[in-house]
């Protein structure tokens, strides 16, 4: 039952997650770099923070435990910068493919490369067991299906439909903005390793991860606001924050959407807590979230009309991606 409630949780979150996007159509008069500046504080610092405060014991502090592992605390925040630079170019593959092919060629790199690097960074390749590398093949049989799906839909629609459904589509860009956005996006499983130590014995095993994953975000957040503040100074956009008649409505669709990107990882951390019963499942954890993300996002191009003009041999194909994902979260449990 606790292994059902554990991948429920992490389904709930990935929902959120894929949902995360949906808020920018309702943000007015700002461009890309100040829209993600300031979701991204709530995204990258103000949720992870209420969430690693969750996890701290009375009488305990997050930064007099990060000052006793001073080690662990910047390889994590290190490995979170790394990761920053992936969700910059994650932007940009939905931005080429649209939601549900960008998201499910950058989620899918990152869930396979995510699962298979960190305990090898972090010196534990006794977690890499068959279930679990089975499962991370499956996934990317998945996450291959969904990119095929992708080719046929390029000679299917005519460039008139791309646009109207995807504005910039550009299948080939795409692909190469999407496979570096997923390899860099795995350092955020490989700074969720380094950070395994940072955390109490009076801890609730289900907030156990939150002060590390706060970590990660934090170096995220320094990569992104750089680059966004740099933007806003080549664009000449810094004008955008002082557009007062705005800000309540852009303030609340920006809180939002940080709200679901960040709950995610939040659920990543209480599922895995259920979890403690299912060595596989946990090593696996990592990619069953990006795996779900990858299922939902497609969800939401298919209500987002992504796929309208497709044949239904391609609307087959993709169904049948979506279907490996989803067998792929449990498959490890059942070998």
């Amino acid at each position: 039952m606790n292994i059902i409630l554990g991948l429920l949780i992490i389904a709930v979150g990935a929902f959120f997650q894929s949902s995360s996007y949906v808020p920018i159509n309702k943000v007015k008069s700002w461009s890309w770099e100040s829209y993600w500046a300031v979701q991204g504080c709530f995204a990258w610092l103000v949720f992870p923070l209420i969430g690693a405060l969750i996890a701290t014991p009375s009488g305990e502090s997050l930064i007099g435990m990060f000052a006793a592992n001073p080690k662990a605390a910047l390889l994590t925040i290190l490995f979170g910068a790394l990761w920053g630079v992936g969700g910059l170019t994650f932007g940009l593959s939905m931005r080429y493919l649209g939601v549900a092919l960008g998201q499910s060629i950058a989620l899918g790199t990152c869930a396979g490369l995510g699962t298979l690097l960190e305990p090898l960074f972090t010196g534990h390749p006794e977690s890499l067991t068959w279930p679990v590398i089975v499962g991370v093949v499956v996934t990317l049989v998945g996450i291959g299906i969904l990119g095929a799906a992708g080719a046929m839909k390029t000679k299917e629609v005519d460039d008139e439909a791309k646009k109207a459904s995807v504005k910039d589509f550009n299948f080939g860009k795409g692909i190469s903005v999407a496979l570096l956005a997923g390899f860099m996006s795995a350092c955020f499983a490989i700074g969720l390793g380094f950070g395994k130590e940072l955390t109490w014995s009076a801890t609730p095993e289900i907030f156990k991860s939150l002060p590390a994953t706060f970590l990660v975000t934090l170096g995220g957040a320094l990569t992104n606001l750089c680059y966004c503040f740099f933007q806003n100074s080549r664009n000449r956009t810094w004008g955008d924050y002082s557009k007062g008649s705005v800000w309540g409505n852009n303030l609340i669709f920006c809180a939002l959407a940080g709200l679901l990107w960040y709950s995610q990882f939040f659920g990543l951390a209480v599922g895995k807590g259920f979890l403690a019963a299912a060595p596989v499942l946990l090593a696996f954890s990592w990619c069953i979230l990006q795996s779900l993300n990858v299922v939902f996002s497609n969800v939401w191009g298919i209500i987002l009309k992504e796929w309208k003009g497709c044949s239904k041999k391609t609307v087959a194909v993709l169904v049948c991606g979506i279907l490996v994902l989803i067998v792929s979260t449990f498959l490890p449990q059942l070998l």
